[in-house]
């Protein structure tokens, strides 16, 4: 049996305090933070896929956040931003590209979905953490013309 993306996330913080890296260590415990947080608000505990858009809200707030600070002339923070960004996206399984997006698409539009918004929530189970939301909508009004 795989080990739980919590428990690794667990596992790697303790690994972390162990060695004394406090922005491994920040980051991590924050993250399990908003796990927890986001445990008491469902009332149940989070499996891998819950677990996996804690992360990828986490990336995308960072994210936006290195943009912010670019914008507002602050590279050394933008890094800081980045650089946790980055770190949390080694826990989430690899990026999908634009090509592997419009398959789906496809396979969803074949299997007799038709309007965007169901196009869409058929989808974004499938690439929540693993690709853009806005990029993955505009692929979607493409492929239905």
């Amino acid at each position: 049996m795989s080990e739980l993306l919590q428990d690794r996330l667990r596992s790697d913080l303790n690994g972390a305090r162990r060695t004394r890296d406090k922005a491994r260590t920040l980051v991590l415990s924050t993250t399990l933070a908003e796990v927890r947080n986001r445990e008491i608000a469902a009332g149940a505990p989070l499996d891998d896929e819950g677990v996996r858009g804690v992360l990828a809200k986490a990336i995308k707030q960072r994210k936006d956040a290195a943009g912010q600070m670019r914008k507002g002339g602050r590279p050394e923070l933008a890094e800081t931003e980045e650089a946790q960004a980055r770190l949390l996206q080694g826990y989430l399984p690899p990026e999908l590209t634009e090509d592997d997006v419009r398959g789906f698409v496809r396979e969803i539009v074949e299997g007799g979905a038709s309007q965007i918004g169901a196009v869409m929530s058929a989808l974004m189970p499938r690439v929540r953490g693993r690709f853009d939301g806005k990029t993955a909508s505009r692929i979607v009004r493409e492929e239905l013309g």
